[in-house]
């Protein structure tokens, strides 16, 4: 198993993904205005506590100097202590509020990403599911929607309050002091600007980071879905040599990476020192000359202090901010993939009457190269039509065209003499019945995944298609029965057992038209002659298509179309076929009522 490749770097782009992300939150416009507003009254709340800090700095000196009664500074510290529990109790209601807003806020923005492209990426065309990784899908969801909260958080926590700060403490103190006001402001842009350098300077290695990750994850993914394939031919050491190397590029990429924050550190810590060296020394000059109170002094380092927790989570916040444009840009570029298929305007929904099936004229190109060229094939309703042919003569690429998966080039489908492009895909889809060549079942119980197929069926049609399909037989010695739990993709279930449940769903279903693929490949066959019975009862009055490498279940087709290269070479009854020199014949011989050669 070779490992998945690192992708080219991309430029993210900052733009459209901020546009992306304000769709989310301006939907909640009202909502985002009273964090603001609360914001803001707690942030000016921080200050009125420290303003009384520095009222009775200055009172407790004048005090102490003589110049103010025991009476009237009695008086103040009342009324200060009346304000501060006031203030308080005002900052721990606004807080409540606040952080309840903030909760209701980010879990609305969470869901509101992940149904988006939830919904996005189930709807897109089949050839996008066919080339892009599950596990990778999966990280970019998750990470997107930490990204979002991250992105929320950052603006309201980190960004806001320090705005708020700077402005608040900028006046505040410029009414005190000038040159205290400019060397807080000063150190603050400081702050901000290195630390924006060193981010730019770490965004490749950011991006680098998840990129790896994104790997890592992606081949987990496709290491624990084959895993049966693995212990098969005993490649664990092999498989386990092949993590080690993917693990060590992650964590590569992570100390490339996680280095960056030394210079973080050491810069932030040289700028504050700094700013506080200065913030000191000319309040103590003006102080020592009579030009300011201690009260004052002790108030303007009160408000520099202040700022140092702010600092730090903007910064945390940036970076932050950083990372989840980065985790933005990776999933929000599957929102400018559009659907291939797309339903015409206006297309209504299909309710098929009679179940006639028409291949016009189709030509169909995938890649570049030609699978049908003016293909045509009509089959009747009630018609029961067998494919075969070897691997490649387009089998199963007919039944993704009849199910709209891709669109044909030139020609068209019918369906009741409609054609499948003047009809809504899901609708067209929700008409048709099929059982795929491999069960895949959901990790859920054998009744739930049987329902499927049909959610508003009765418990009785539910058990009547587990006995059509003889799995009645097997899942009454299961302890528990019907709702078993199957397992992921079933893997709790043998071949057969996965089978007998897609055709118990296939039955449930009860559809005017069904495709059989493959459907009794993985039946012994006893049991296979047991089902085949059923199904050529289910299958009367209704269209039926047909794929077979087991030439002997399709013996008894109304009509037997052998392909070849995406075209017909040879159309009759097995009888007919049987007796003329051909393509169908050599297979017959070859077979010897077994599996077609491939």
């Amino acid at each position: 198993m070779a490992l998945k490749k690192i992708p080219k770097k991309r430029k993210i782009d900052f733009k459209y993904n901020l546009k992306v992300y304000a769709g989310f939150v301006f939907k909640y416009k009202a909502l985002l205005f009273a964090i603001i507003l609360l914001a803001l009254v707690l942030q000016a709340l921080s200050l009125v506590e420290r303003f009384l800090f520095k009222v009775i700095i200055d009172n407790g000196t004048a005090f102490e100097a003589k110049n103010i009664s025991n009476e009237a500074i009695s008086t103040i510290f009342v009324g200060i202590a009346i304000v501060y529990l006031v203030a308080s109790l005002i900052r721990v209601i606004g807080k409540w509020i606040h952080l309840h807003l903030i909760n209701r806020f980010d879990a609305n923005l969470i869901r509101d990403l992940k149904q988006r492209f939830f919904n996005h990426l189930i709807f897109l065309s089949h050839s996008f599911h066919t080339s892009h990784r599950t596990g990778s899908l999966i990280a970019r969801l998750s990470r997107g929607a930490g990204a979002i909260e991250r992105m929320s958080d950052f603006i309201i926590f980190n960004t806001l309050p320090l705005i708020f700060q700077l402005v608040l403490i900028g006046v505040t103190l410029a009414y005190f002091d000038l040159t205290s006001a400019g060397i807080v402001i000063l150190t603050a842009i400081a702050f901000i600007g290195y630390s924006l350098l060193i981010i730019k300077l770490q965004k490749p290695a950011n991006q680098k980071f998840n990129e790896t990750e994104d790997v890592e994850k992606a081949n987990i993914s496709d290491i624990f879905t084959n895993i049966d394939s693995i212990k098969y031919y005993g490649k664990e050491d092999s498989i386990r040599g092949k993590f080690v190397r993917l693990s060590q590029n992650t964590r590569n990429a992570a100390i490339h990476h996680w280095d960056y924050f030394r210079w973080f550190d050491a810069g932030h810590n040289l700028i504050l020192s700094l700013g506080t060296f200065f913030v000191m020394y000319f309040p103590l000059m003006s102080f020592i000359h009579g030009e300011m109170t201690l009260g004052t002094v002790v108030f303007i380092y009160t408000m520099y202090g202040n700022i140092f927790g702010s600092l730090y989570g903007f910064v945390q916040g940036i970076r932050g901010y950083y990372r989840s444009l980065a985790d933005f840009d990776d999933l929000f570029q599957y929102a400018k993939i559009e659907q291939e298929v797309k339903n015409k305007e206006g297309a209504k929904s299909l309710s098929i009457k009679t179940g006639s099936i028409e291949f016009k004229e189709v030509t169909f190109k995938y890649h570049h190269r030609t699978i049908f060229s003016h293909f045509n094939l009509k089959i009747e309703p009630g018609e029961k039509v067998a494919i075969v042919g070897h691997s490649g003569s387009g089998k199963t690429t007919l039944i993704k065209l009849l199910y709209r998966f891709y669109d044909v080039n030139e020609g068209d489908i019918l369906i009741d003499n409609i054609s499948s492009r003047d009809v809504k895909q899901e609708s067209l889809r929700s008409e048709l019945s099929i059982v795929p060549q491999e069960g895949i079942l959901f990790d859920d119980t054998i009744y739930n995944n049987i329902l499927f197929s049909k959610p508003n069926a009765t418990r009785a049609e539910v058990m009547q298609a587990m006995k059509l399909s003889q799995l009645d037989k097997i899942v009454k010695i299961f302890p528990l029965k019907e709702s078993t739990i199957v397992g992921e993709r079933g893997v709790k279930l043998s071949g057969g057992e996965k089978q007998r449940v897609s055709i118990a769903r296939a039955i449930l279903a009860n559809k005017r038209i069904i495709v059989l693929d493959e459907a009794t490949s993985a039946l012994d066959s006893h049991t296979e002659n047991e089902i085949q019975k059923d199904l050529e009862d289910l299958l009367k009055g209704r269209t039926s298509i047909i794929i077979a490498h087991r030439l002997s279940t399709i013996m008894k087709a109304d009509k037997i179309v052998v392909l070849d290269k995406g075209k017909i070479v040879q159309i009759g009854t097995h009888n007919e076929l049987i007796r003329q020199p051909g393509t169908y014949k050599s297979l017959w011989n070859l077979q010897k009522g077994g599996y077609l050669q491939e």
